[in-house]
């Protein structure tokens, strides 16, 4: 007879999540992620697979409920550019008021797992095209309204953009300075007149 799992696997992954977000996968060890799961060692094998499994698990799930949210922001009808401007100003307000420094989980997977993990890299990849596709989406809808100008490239405007709100979260993580993030923020908006 199979025993019947004594913990909810969803509520574990979750909490798995928020400690690798928080610490980062290297900073994170398989005795930490006992303690704060608060199941056994055996049982998160048994689940989740390794710790490098789990850690996979974590920022699928993080991918699930943040790349869905920026592509319906960027595709609601009507006026593309005031999307575009909300989401780079939430990036940055966002960076400031995260009171835990957290950062993002893409850029911090991308900055301290990406460079030695492919599939880690896959995904990040993969974020970083969602979001590109859905702001050349948003820019070239911009363009067509004219709401920018004919000459903007919307491809090449979104790539600026995704360079920058990842940079932003990087700098919200490291060293939030709201003078350089709101600087850079305005530089940007700035480009998209």
């Amino acid at each position: 007879m199979a025993r019947t799992k004594e913990f909810d696997p969803d509520a574990a992954l979750q909490k798995a999540l928020e400690l690798f977000w928080e610490r980062g996968y290297e900073a994170t060890s398989m005795a930490d992620l006992v303690q704060h799961l608060g199941i056994a060692r055996a049982s998160i094998y048994a689940t989740f697979g390794g710790k490098h499994d789990l850690y996979v698990q974590a920022l699928e799930r993080y991918l699930q409920t943040c790349d869905p949210n920026v592509v319906e922001v960027l595709s609601q009808p009507g006026p593309a550019l005031p999307a575009v401007r909300s989401l780079i100003e939430a990036y940055t307000e966002e960076s400031l008021c995260d009171q835990r420094r957290r950062g993002c989980m893409v850029v911090n997977a991308a900055v301290e797992v990406m460079p030695r993990d492919p599939q880690i890299a896959r995904r990040v990849e993969a974020s970083w095209d969602t979001l590109e596709t859905a702001l050349t989406s948003a820019l070239t809808r911009a363009r067509a309204q004219g709401e920018i100008s004919a000459d903007k490239d919307p491809r090449a405007l979104a790539r600026f953009l995704l360079v920058l709100m990842q940079g932003i979260r990087v700098l919200g993580r490291a060293h939030p300075d709201s003078g350089r993030l709101r600087d850079a923020t305005a530089q940007a908006l700035a480009v998209l007149d």
